[in-house]
Parts: structure tokens; C-alpha cells; sequence
């Protein structure tokens, strides 16, 4: 393929910037991982489809990449600042069980999850794992960068340069998610380490310089990022919420650590958010969507995927069942076309000028910021060429899926149907009707074949006569 050179939009500067890696042919990237206390609706899920986009292209430019994505089970409060009840025990109060088998079992359906949408694997490392080294660096930041509580260790954000450049925060009224500490020095500061209270015993709680307790959430990522990455390393990630406290905190983290005003990453990355007609996904409101939810209405996860692909990954992106309809239809599209070249073996290092205006802005969309919608439109340019060798064709198809991920050789047309969970009806008896019927059409009986699509009708099926996808049937 054409080569372009990556260009990625950096949060901390508000500028579109060439990508180079620090380390020479190597790619390292850190993306904020899920706090395990329950399901991650598929608003969260839109970030590492994100993030996977980008290690896939930073693959495709021949880089070997190291990508962690790190799993919360311990420290994150109800609020994203010091009040409240740590997530896990909370959950773990309300369900019956240790916060150590809550962690254990929604880690478990977060990486179901990430495989149903074809996110490659990354690194997993747990918060839990890394306590000894969050008290280290508490120990090593405590006497010129943070002060003592009755409730735990906090950290002074004024002893750092330029606190708040990622979020743009200029005021502490701009720190609209902190909540009060008595006896904070400043609004924005944050915990290190939060001490149980006492005559409380938590689930999660070790010994350390301040007392029994746990860390505070921004820690992890810091430490973490450190002892798996290195500091400095590539490429940050996240959501956009993340961009206003919890990044420009672990920000302040690495500077003080590091003795540095170096933010550790050299670009920091933020996906927008997933938007309802309610408003964003979030799971405070109780109501939100998950994976599992789609695919019990029917829907393939990599129809949403695809439907993540179609927008850019900073824009707002609006969920509705009609829009995850027509993302199903576009792979199904894409799905009849690769289905053609499945016989074909792959031509290595395939050339062919016809494929050359698709691979050219194929190169120059994902090079152009990861602009995937453009990437899917040069796919689908590519699919469509006719009149040229299945095997170059196969490759071409091949090279441009492997960085968007939609798994084109592997899905079939059953893997799409839509087939919601209330349905009656197997898809074996489905077909034997359809066999039963296309044999009375042949036969010129069509009132037995109006029959036969009446019965299939009453049991929620749509008989798709002269559907140009010829996909012949869906459960309504």
C-alpha cells in the first residue's frame, strides 16, 4: 500500500502532530481501562474499539506494539474525585460477595466483550497487583508534592507546572466533578492513598506509611504505565471524561515522580462520547445499554463496531437501533462481496492499478487522525472492483480489514442474521420451510407457498422475496 505519515490529533497541544515513535521501529501505548464493578455499556466499549483502531494502525505501519489496558478492581470512588464508597466494596455489599470474586467475574465479561468486537488482546494487568509500587511512589512524592489528612495522603496539584493544560482548566470553578475534603489546600487536589476509617474494615485494604487502606484511583495508571511501558511512552488514551480529571491528575503524578514537566506520554488520545436519545451512556442513571443487549435483539457486536467505524472517533457518536440496523446492512454488504473471494489465495505483495485510487485513500484516511469512515468507504471501493485477479483482490480486502477489524473472511451470512433472543423458531425449522416453499413456487402451487410464508410470518419471520443482499429471511 501507499504509505502516508501518521498524523494524530494530540489533547495536550490541540493539534494534529506527526506521529514518530520514541523507541525506533516500537509503538508503546496505555489506554485507561474499566473499573470491573458491573457490565460496561457499550458507550465504554466505544473506547477500545477506538484504541484497538489505533494499535491495529500502528501495526499496519510496521511497528511492533505494546498496548496495555489496565483493569480497575480497586480505588475508584462512586465520584471520580475523594467522596463517596469505593466502587468494588460497594458492589460487593449490594450483590453478596467479595470484591475480589466481583473483580474476577465482570474482568472475565470485559474480555468476553472485547473478543465479541475483535479487539486484539493487550496486556490485562490488575490495580491489585501493583499496591507496593503506588506506596513507593507515595513515599517518593510525599515530602515535596502532597500532605496528610485524617483521611488519607493528598496531592498539592500547585507543586507541579501548568496543572489542568490537557482539560484546559483554568479556574477551580472549571473542576466541576470535585467534591469537598475538609481540609484540602486546593480544590483540585487528590487522594494518594485514602485511610479506612475508623472502625471500618474494608475488603481491600493494605498497610502503608499512612495507615491501612487503598490507593487513590489516578495511581494505578501512573505506576502501571511506568513498570509496563517505561517513561516516557507513545501514546495515552481514553475516553473524553477522563481528559478533564482523572488524565491531568496522573499528569501531575508523572511530573512529580519523574522530577519532570514532561506529562509521561508524549500524545495523549480521547474518543468522544457514545450519546443516547437520553442523553450520554452512563451507568449512573441504572440504564444502559451492554454488549449482550444488542446481540438478544439480534445484532452481531461487529455490527457495532462497524457502527463505531462510521463516525470519527472524536466526534459525537448517536446510538439508535435504526442506526445499528443500517451499520448491519453495510457488513452484511461487505460480508456477500468477501464471500466471493474465499476460494482465493492471497497474492503476497499484491499490486494491481485498479486497486490503486482505493488503497491510496484507504492510506491517506487512517493516516489522516484514524479517519475511518473515509478508510471504510476506500474498503468498500476496494470490494466492488471487478474484472481483476480474486487472489490481489483478496489481499488487498485482506490488508485493509485487518486494520479496521470487521473480521470479513471469517463472518458468514448465518453469523448476521438478526435473531433475537424471544424467537420461537430455529433457524433449522426456518430453513426446511423455505426449502418446502421454494420447491411449491417451482411447481407453480403458490397458494401453498403463500401458506408456507404466512405460517413462517405468524412466528415472527420475514420472508425477504427479491431482497437484493439475498439474505432470504429475518426474525422481526
Amino acid at each position: 500500500m501507499t504509505d502516508a505519515p501518521l498524523k494524530l490529533f494530540n489533547s495536550l497541544t490541540r493539534e494534529l502532530e506527526a506521529f514518530q515513535p520514541i523507541h525506533e521501529g516500537e509503538a508503546r501505548v496505555y489506554t485507561c481501562g474499566p473499573t470491573v464493578y458491573n457490565y460496561q455499556h457499550i458507550g465504554n466499549m466505544r473506547a477500545y474499539i477506538f484504541a484497538d483502531t489505533l494499535g491495529r494502525t500502528l501495526s499496519h505501519k510496521g511497528l511492533k506494539l505494546s498496548h496495555v489496558i489496565n483493569i480497575t478492581d480497586v480505588g475508584h470512588l462512586t465520584s471520580d474525585a475523594d467522596a463517596g464508597d469505593d466502587k468494588m466494596e460497594k458492589a460487593a455489599a449490594a450483590q453478596g460477595k467479595s470484591a475480589w470474586d466481583i473483580a474476577r467475574y465482570y474482568q472475565e465479561v470485559f474480555e468476553a466483550d472485547l473478543d465479541r468486537l475483535n479487539v486484539r488482546k493487550p496486556a490485562h494487568p490488575r490495580a491489585t497487583d501493583y499496591v507496593t509500587s503506588m506506596i513507593e511512589w507515595g513515599k517518593q512524592m510525599e515530602e515535596k508534592h502532597c500532605y496528610e489528612l485524617e483521611s488519607g495522603l493528598y496531592f498539592d496539584v500547585s507543586t507541579v507546572p501548568d496543572y489542568g493544560r490537557l482539560a484546559r482548566a483554568v479556574t477551580e470553578d472549571g473542576e466541576g466533578r470535585i467534591d469537598e475534603v475538609e481540609g484540602k489546600r486546593n480544590a483540585a487536589d487528590f487522594a494518594i492513598w485514602r485511610k479506612t476509617p475508623p472502625g471500618e474494615t474494608r475488603q481491600m485494604e493494605w498497610d502503608s506509611p499512612w495507615g491501612k487502606g487503598a490507593p487513590g484511583w489516578h495511581l494505578e495508571c501512573s505506576v502501571m504505565s511506568a513498570e509496563l511501558l517505561g517513561h516516557p511512552f507513545d501514546i495515552h488514551t481514553g475516553g473524553i471524561d477522563h481528559r478533564e480529571i482523572h488524565h491531568p491528575n496522573e499528569i501531575a503524578q508523572n511530573q512529580a515522580h519523574n522530577c519532570s514537566s514532561d506529562s509521561a506520554a508524549r500524545i495523549w488520545m480521547h474518543n468522544n462520547f457514545l450519546i443516547d436519545r437520553r442523553g450520554k451512556m452512563s451507568k449512573s442513571t441504572g440504564e444502559f445499554l451492554v454488549l449482550q443487549t444488542l446481540v438478544d435483539r439480534g445484532y452481531h457486536p461487529l455490527a457495532y463496531r462497524m457502527m463505531c467505524l462510521q463516525a470519527h472517533y472524536r466526534s459525537e457518536l448517536e446510538f439508535s437501533w435504526e442506526g445499528l440496523e443500517a451499520a448491519l446492512v453495510r457488513l452484511k454488504r461487505m460480508v456477500i462481496l468477501a464471500e466471493r473471494l474465499q476460494d482465493a489465495l492471497p497474492q503476497p505483495e499484491a499490486e494491481h492499478p485498479k486497486f490503486a485510487p482505493a488503497l491510496e485513500k484507504f492510506e491517506t484516511a487512517i493516516a489522516d487522525d484514524l479517519n475511518t469512515p473515509i478508510a471504510l468507504t476506500a474498503l468498500e471501493d476496494a470490494l466492488s472492483i471487478k474484472k481483476v485477479d480474486a487472489g490481489i483482490k483478496r489481499a488487498v480486502v485482506e490488508a485493509m480489514d485487518e486494520v479496521l477489524g470487521l473480521e470479513l473472511f471469517s463472518l458468514t451470512r448465518a453469523d448476521l442474521r438478526l435473531r433475537p433472543k424471544t424467537a420461537e423458531i430455529s433457524e433449522g425449522e426456518i430453513e426446511e420451510a423455505l426449502t418446502r416453499r421454494k420447491t411449491a413456487r417451482a411447481e407453480k402451487d403458490f397458494a401453498k407457498s403463500d401458506a408456507i410464508r404466512d405460517e413462517l410470518a405468524a412466528k415472527g419471520v420475514e420472508v425477504m422475496d427479491g431482497d437484493p443482499l439475498g439474505w432470504e429471511w429475518k426474525l422481526g
